[in-house]
C-alpha cells in the first residue's frame, strides 16, 4: 500500500481511550512490520492488557535511533460527533487533507515513522538499530503505555530519539510538566439570618483564589527560552449548598504548569506557602489529591541532532527550530532512556487535534516522511 493508504488503515481503525483497547491497531501495526522483516514484540501490562503495545527493530548493535508515536486518541465527544462534516473513522480525503479521528495526533507521524522502518527494512545491512514503538495509553498520561514500557525494561537506551507529535515538522526540545491539586476550607455553617455566628468558606477561599492570582503574576518572572513561563489556573470551583446558609466547604481544583527545572516538591512548598499566608479568620484550608507529570527537556548538542536539524532545514526551507511544544507527551517517560538528545517532531498542529474535523494536510505528512526517511539514512544505511 502507499503512504496515504497506510495512513487510511490507520485511521480506520478506531483506538479511543478510554475505554484505551489498541489490541487491533497494535496488531495491524506488528502485521506489517513482520512482513518486512522486523522482530516484534508487543507487551501489555498486567493491570490493562487490552493497552497492547507493539516495538518493532530492524538492525543490532550501536547506535540506537528510536521512533516513537502513540496509537490511542481520545473518543469522540457527544458534543463533537454532531460537528464532523465527515464520518470521524472514514479517513476522507477532501482538499489535500485526510480526515479522521486521531489523523493528526498521532496517525500521521506513525504513518511517517512506519514508512521509515518499511524503506529501512530495503537495506541488505544497517549500521546499528531502528527500532519503532508505538505505544498505548499516551491520553491518559502514559503510566500504563510508554511510562510501563520504560520501568519494564521493554525499551531499550537509545542515542537518538524522536517522539511524534504536532509540531509543524519544527523540532522541539521541551515541554512543561503539570501538577494537579486541590484545595479545601473549611469552615462553620450556621442560619443566614445570622451569617456571623459562622465562619464562611466562601469568603475564606475567595481570600485563597485572590492570593493564587498574585502566585501566578508572579510567576511570570521565570521564563523558559522555549516554553515560556509557569502558570497557576485555577479551573474549577464549587461550595455551599443553599443561599441561606452560611458555607462549610469550599474546594477549587487547580492547574499548576511546571517549566523545565522545576520540581513538583519545590511546587508543592510553594502552594503550601501560598495557603499560610492567607489570613483565613477561622476557617481551615487543606491541600490534596496532588498529582503530577514531569516536564521534558532535551539539548540539540549531538551529531545526531545536528543532522536531524540539517535534514529538516533541507526539506523546508527554513529554520528548524527549536521550539517549545506546549501539549505533553510521551519524552517525559523516555528522559533516562536517552542517552543522546530526545525531540519532538511531527507534522500539523495539536490545535486541530482533539477536535471535530481532525485532519492533517498531505504536504505537510509527506515532508515528515521525507524527513525522517532522510535521517536514517544519513545515520544508519551502511556505505
Amino acid at each position: 500500500m502507499n503512504a496515504i493508504e497506510l495512513l487510511q488503515q490507520l485511521v480506520r481503525i478506531p483506538s479511543p481511550n478510554p475505554p484505551g483497547d489498541t489490541r487491533a491497531i497494535a496488531d495491524f501495526i506488528a502485521e506489517q512490520m513482520r512482513a518486512i522483516g522486523c522482530e516484534v514484540r508487543q507487551p501489555a501490562p498486567a493491570r490493562k492488557q487490552p493497552a497492547r503495545n507493539t516495538i518493532a527493530s530492524l538492525g543490532r548493535g550501536e547506535p540506537r535511533i528510536m521512533l516513537h508515536a502513540h496509537i490511542d486518541t481520545v473518543p469522540i465527544a457527544k458534543a463533537e460527533s454532531q460537528n464532523w462534516s465527515v464520518d470521524p473513522y472514514a479517513a476522507a480525503l477532501r482538499d489535500g487533507a485526510l480526515y479522521g479521528k486521531g489523523s493528526i495526533d498521532d496517525k500521521a507521524v506513525l504513518a511517517s515513522m512506519m514508512l521509515t522502518m518499511m524503506e529501512a527494512a530495503q537495506q541488505d545491512q544497517l549500521n546499528g538499530s531502528l527500532i519503532l514503538v508505538a505505544a498505548a495509553e499516551e491520553e491518559t498520561g502514559g503510566q500504563l503505555g510508554t511510562k510501563w514500557l520504560a520501568d519494564d525494561g521493554h525499551l531499550p537506551a537509545c542515542d537518538f530519539i524522536i517522539v511524534g507529535e504536532q509540531t509543524g515538522n519544527k523540532v522541539a526540545t521541551a515541554h512543561k510538566g503539570v501538577l494537579r491539586a486541590t484545595i479545601q476550607t473549611i469552615g462553620r455553617s450556621v442560619h443566614a439570618t445570622n451569617p456571623d455566628r459562622g465562619i464562611n468558606a466562601i469568603v475564606a477561599m475567595s481570600k485563597i483564589i485572590a492570593a493564587l492570582d498574585y502566585y501566578h503574576q508572579d510567576l511570570s518572572r521565570l521564563i523558559h527560552p522555549v516554553v515560556g513561563v509557569p502558570t497557576c489556573n485555577i479551573g474549577v470551583i464549587a461550595g455551599g449548598s443553599t443561599a441561606n446558609a452560611v458555607p462549610d466547604t469550599c474546594v477549587i481544583r487547580l492547574d499548576r504548569r511546571m517549566i523545565p527545572g522545576e520540581e513538583p516538591e519545590a511546587v508543592i512548598a510553594e502552594l503550601r506557602t501560598v495557603l499560610e499566608s492567607v489570613d483565613l479568620d477561622g476557617a481551615t484550608v487543606n491541600l490534596g489529591d496532588i498529582v503530577y507529570s514531569r516536564w521534558y527537556e532535551s539539548a540539540l548538542n549531538t551529531d545526531y541532532a545536528k543532522t536531524f536539524m540539517d535534514c529538516v532545514r533541507a526539506e523546508l526551507n527554513d529554520d528548524p527550530g527549536p521550539i517549545g511544544y506546549l501539549p505533553g507527551s510521551d519524552a517525559k517517560h523516555l528522559m533516562n532512556l536517552a542517552r543522546g538528545d530526545m525531540i519532538i517532531f511531527g507534522p500539523g498542529s495539536y490545535e486541530v487535534a482533539h477536535a471535530a474535523d481532525e485532519h492533517v494536510r498531505l504536504e505537510d505528512y509527506e515532508a515528515n516522511t521525507t524527513i525522517l526517511k532522510d535521517f536514517v539514512r544519513r545515520t544508519l544505511y551502511a556505505d
